[in-house]
């Protein structure tokens, strides 16, 4: 049996999954001077792995891709357990 056969009866369960670019510490003078159009420079660079969190666990990590008009992510790597 596969692991998506052992936990098929889990599979329409929601949960969340968050896709981490970066993270910033900003001063609330900083937030309230935003706008729509400011840009906040991350230390990250294009094309660089981000991280992806299932549930609040780290699941693995992908990059950023457009397809047509819309965001995704690729996943290009999962965590593996120790």
């Amino acid at each position: 049996m596969t692991a998506i056969e052992e936990i098929g009866h889990l599979a329409d369960i929601p949960v969340d999954v968050d896709v981490e670019l970066d993270r910033k510490k900003m001063s609330v003078r900083e937030i309230l001077s935003l706008e729509q159009g400011s840009v906040i420079k991350m230390m990250r660079s294009a094309g660089e792995n981000i991280d992806i969190y299932v549930g609040g666990a780290m699941l693995g990590s992908g990059e950023i891709v457009i397809i047509e008009e819309a965001v995704g992510v690729r996943i290009t790597d999962f965590n593996e357990e120790d």
